[in-house]
């Protein structure tokens, strides 16, 4: 939110302050002393001109109402003076696409979740997909895109372990160049999990050390957030000790906090509390993931080591093939964990890990009474980038947006169970990408040369490994092989259904790798081929995908 948008929001918010006489139809009548405390949380407006500078001496044309120097405040300030006047905010959080198309779809949502006025979003960092590149899919370029084109206040991740001071620094001036102004330093997992982790001075160990480097380099260029633990990292040896690592981030110069996801309000509050306890001071963001689908929340369970209630759980399992039930779920949990938040006065604001969907966020930001809808003053989006503050011409096409079929087709990533998906969406790709989750279910290489076999004499080994799986008979060493690199989880029951027809395509070479079954009129109800809400019906396609020589 520019702070242009936050001057106009705080003035239509504040009435007529009535000392004596009567004022009436006005239900909002503030004290002296609650307009002195939105004044002192907007103080850095003093310094941002009344009236936008005319484009040309003597113009005719009024002066643009969006030309305050909007850019003064750093996003540590603009949420520190939110806090002050009790104006509850919310962010956004998405990974970059794996597709170019993906990738410019994902554009198309920032500017439609842009118009319930998010605070910032911030896009996540992966080190093996070139995450400083200058592709279309990188996290510095969508980052960058969101700034210049977008006009949201954007922040970049940045993971650090294994990095060498020049390559990170390479990477914040590269940011800085971008007119990127805020960083969120992560550790970052170990590249090799087979390799023991042993500290190298020459490079960085801890996101500690990035904060420090931050710092050392950049000065107070780059607001600085830092990730907490409501429950403890996975890796730390205590809760206790997680807490003191944390203080460590912010001693470095962290200027504020956004926590992992969790399920309920009092685990999120005792970690605020001992927070504070401990001398941590700055402010604290808590991160929420609503729950969408059945699988996001067994990944959750799978690639972390958070704790599902069990409340939760049973709602959720008879569900398991109602995606749309289970969203509606998880949006009126949701939405009752931040209210609680909201109303015990822990939660400044909220920042939503979208996994780049829409449709259920923007339903909870609009129960919690968060979404602003705030019109636009231009009939173009201004720019984030300090250095585009003054334009006011763009080509009059910029103001365009597809009505037709694009517009209409906007949300279908969000359904049906998306086990295929399609490649030109935001929301394309597996959740184990998403840096949020500690990535505990990846195998040692010990257990895989156990399933696959420690030596390759001939192609036929290879298709054994197939089979094995497919049939789930143990392999010659009488191991089971439960995953392939090509699917990291055991069988759906629909697969069973094909097994004994897949299983003659890889032993003769044809090695699947994704399939399913046909369907004509099967009810939705179905243990093993239904999903979708009671009285429908589902039809389906067989479908083989695999590799065979050429």
């Amino acid at each position: 939110m520019s702070p242009a948008v936050l001057q106009e929001e705080a003035t239509n918010r504040v009435p007529e302050v009535v000392i004596n006489g009567n004022q009436s139809d006005n239900s909002n009548i503030l004290t002296l002393e609650s307009v002195q405390q939105i004044e002192d949380g907007y103080g850095w407006f003093n310094n941002t001109p009344l009236e936008s500078p005319m484009t040309s001496p003597g113009s005719s044309r009024p002066p643009s109402p969006t030309m305050y120097n909007s850019f003064d405040a750093s996003l540590v300030e603009k949420i520190k003076a939110r806090i002050d006047s009790k104006d509850k905010f919310f962010s956004l959080e998405f990974f970059p696409p794996r597709t170019k198309s993906g990738a410019v779809n994902l554009l198309s949502r920032f500017d439609r979740m842009r118009a319930g006025n998010p605070l910032f979003i911030d896009v996540t960092w992966h080190p093996a997909g070139d995450p400083a590149g200058d592709s279309e899919t990188s996290s510095m370029m969508i980052a960058h895109t969101a700034v210049e084109y977008v006009g949201v206040e954007s922040m970049l991740h940045m993971t650090c372990v294994g990095s060498s001071k020049d390559e990170i620094t390479s990477y914040l001036s590269k940011a800085k160049n971008l007119g990127l102004r805020n960083i969120l330093a992560l550790r970052g997992d170990l590249p090799n999990i087979d390799a023991k982790w042993e500290f190298d001075p020459n490079k960085f160990n801890f996101a500690t050390d990035l904060v420090k480097h931050i710092r050392e380099f950049f000065h107070e260029y780059f607001t600085i957030c830092v990730a907490g633990y409501p429950t403890g990292h996975p890796e730390a040896e205590a809760y206790e000790d997680d807490l003191i690592h944390l203080k460590s981030k912010v001693d470095a110069g962290a200027d504020f906090i956004i926590t992992q996801l969790f399920f309920k309000p009092s685990t999120f509050k005792k970690f605020v509390d001992d927070c504070r306890a401990i001398g941590i001071n700055c402010p604290i963001i808590p991160g929420i993931m609503p729950i969408q689908s059945y699988d996001s929340l067994r990944h959750i369970v799978k690639l972390s080591k958070l704790e599902v209630p069990d409340e939760i759980k049973e709602i959720i399992e008879p569900l398991k093939g109602n995606d749309d039930a289970i969203r509606n779920f998880g949006i009126h949990q949701t939405t009752q964990m931040i209210r609680e938040l909201f109303m015990s006065g822990y939660a400044p604001g909220i920042h939503f890990y979208t996994l780049n969907r829409e449709v259920a966020t923007t339903a909870i930001l609009k129960k919690v009474g968060l979404w602003s809808d705030i019109k636009k003053p231009l009939p173009w989006r201004l720019s984030a980038d300090p250095a585009r503050t003054e334009e006011e011409i763009r080509p009059i096409f910029w103001t365009n947006r597809s009505k037709s079929y694009i517009h209409r087709t906007r949300h279908w990533d969000e359904f049906p169970n998306g086990r295929w998906g399609t490649s030109d969406s935001p929301a394309f790709g597996e959740l184990k990408d998403y840096y949020l989750f500690y990535l505990a279910s990846q195998s040692p290489k010990s257990d895989l040369l156990a399933m696959w076999g420690e030596e390759l004499t001939c192609e036929q080994n290879v298709w054994d490994v197939f089979d094995n799986y497919i049939t789930g008979e143990p392999n010659s060493k009488g191991v089971k092989v439960i995953r392939t690199p090509w699917c990291d989880e055991e069988l759906n029951a629909e697969t069973h259904l094909i097994k004994d027809k897949l299983s003659k395509f890889n032993k003769m070479g044809i090695l699947t790798i994704n399939s399913q079954p046909s369907a004509n009129g099967v009810p939705s109800s179905d243990p093993v081929l239904g999903w979708g809400p009671s009285n429908g019906y589902v039809y389906q396609k067989a479908y083989l995908e695999f590799f065979t020589c050429e």
